[in-house]
């Protein structure tokens, strides 16, 4: 009882009472905050210091065990800043020393808290608080990126720079570990130009300095990633990790690369637009992918050199290469397949490694040239053609002709076409009028015209 006077009519003169009392709180003023942390992850890099930020769940309760507010129940994390007067005293002081993780008991009395007159709603006043907290992030905003380095190859020639175009994989999750995003998961490189935008801040500084084939862990505070409001599944004022696998990079100013590894002692005749080429190669990616080899289909690719047979990086690499030559060339996607590659075969944006070793030469024509003579032309060219005397070449008769005189040796079809195409082609440009035939009048040397490649 708080006074010592008798109620009238209520307690009668001389009364023994009883008091069933429960006791819902208790404090004494010289009281602090109690601590008690009952999970402590292994690893702690970093603790709560004053002015940090953080986002943390929490339970509320009073010392009874009455529950008054949950950020579990509005699915939501409490996000703030630490240590300067954002919240009640007790804790400010009660996150101080956390780590990312950890699970503390944070116990308050009232002058710490909501005091007197407690919070106005749920809070009643002379209110000791019990806070069950789990906290999921922290960083300071005067925090830049940091980079712990997992795997760097020995071999390093190059380092990403800005205006670099990359290819990584990545996994990213929260501080916590939550997962957020996975280009494994979508069986597919993360590609980007580095240090002009494309990506977050956070990521356009950590993807600088690379070398291909590392792995790295990028770990980007909230203003250099998504900021206050987040994105997606990413909360807001969330720290993002990210683990990289570098798999290429090139500059969109990089040419082909050429490395000879063999030549053979006679290595005067090389090769030349118009050559026709037998190699052998292997294909691969810059992280040793193989991607497809002519040795273990067990035949050689054939190409007439700058006909556009093969990708242009390609075609250059194959220049100047004499047979019994061994070279490994590096193509950018710009001189290879580009940004869309090959469906199921090439990535796209994908630097590509060829092993080639060439096989064989067999010399071209003059640039402009499908047939030449290797002797002296006949005067009287069309009449050897007509054999029958008539004044009209028809194909039939053309055909064997031409490819007579190649049988002889007399003549050269340019090596690595269809040969009857060739001389189709041939004859239909000396019909000028395309009715099937050629006269005396139509037929025309190639020094007698200007236009045409044939004779």
């Amino acid at each position: 009882m708080a006074r010592s006077s008798t109620p009238a009519g209520v307690i009668p003169p001389d009364s023994v009472l009883h008091f069933d009392v429960l006791l819902m709180d208790i404090w004494n003023s010289e009281d602090q905050v109690e601590i008690h942390t009952y999970f402590k992850p292994p690893s702690c890099p970093r603790t709560t210091q004053v002015s940090d930020f953080v986002r943390y769940h929490y339970n509320g309760t009073f010392l009874d065990g009455t529950l008054f507010d949950s950020s579990h129940n509005r699915m939501k994390t409490y996000d703030t800043y630490v240590g300067i007067g954002w919240l009640i005293p007790g804790m400010d002081k009660g996150l101080l020393g956390m780590c990312v993780g950890e699970k503390r008991i944070i116990t308050i009395p009232p002058f710490l808290a909501y005091g007197e007159h407690g919070d106005g709603k749920d809070i009643p006043g002379q209110a000791s608080l019990v806070f069950d907290v789990a906290l999921l992030d922290l960083h300071n905003p005067k925090d830049g990126i940091s980079i712990e380095n997992k795997i760097v190859p020995e071999n390093c020639e190059r380092r990403s720079q800005s205006g670099d175009f990359l290819r990584y994989h990545y996994n990213g999750t929260l501080l916590d570990g939550t997962f957020f995003d996975s280009s494994y998961a979508r069986n597919r490189t993360f590609d980007t130009y580095i240090g002009q935008g494309y990506v977050i801040p956070g990521m356009d500084e950590g993807l600088l300095g690379v070398c291909i084939g590392e792995k790295r862990r990028i770990v980007v505070p909230p203003h250099l990633g998504y900021g206050e409001e987040g994105r997606g599944n990413i909360p807001g004022s969330a720290v993002l990790v990210f683990d990289i696998h570098v798999i290429d990079f090139h500059n969109p100013s990089d040419s082909i690369s050429i490395t000879s590894h063999y030549k053979p002692s006679d290595c005067s005749v090389l090769s030349k637009k118009g050559d026709y080429l037998k190699y052998h190669y292997n294909a691969s990616l810059l992280d040793g992918t193989l991607l497809d080899s002519t040795w273990n289909l067990g035949k050689t690719y054939n190409i007439v050199l700058g006909s556009g047979q093969v990708v242009l990086g390609m075609d250059m690499a194959l220049r100047e290469m004499c047979v019994g030559e061994k070279r490994t060339v590096v193509i950018p996607p710009h001189l290879g397949y580009g940004e869309a590659g090959v469906d199921g075969e090439v990535p796209g944006s994908a630097v590509l490694v060829f092993d080639i070793e060439l096989l064989e030469l067999v010399a071209g024509l003059p640039e402009g040239y499908m047939f030449i003579w290797n002797d002296e032309v006949s005067p009287n060219l069309f009449e050897e053609i007509d054999k029958d005397g008539n004044g009209e070449v028809f194909l039939e008769e053309f055909s064997e002709y031409i490819h007579a005189q190649v049988a002889s040796g007399k003549g050269k079809l340019a090596p690595g076409f269809d040969a009857d195409m060739i001389v189709k082609n041939m004859f239909t440009n000396q019909d000028r009028n395309g009715d099937g035939k050629v006269t005396a009048e139509e037929f025309k040397l190639k020094d007698q015209e200007t236009k045409h490649d044939e004779l």
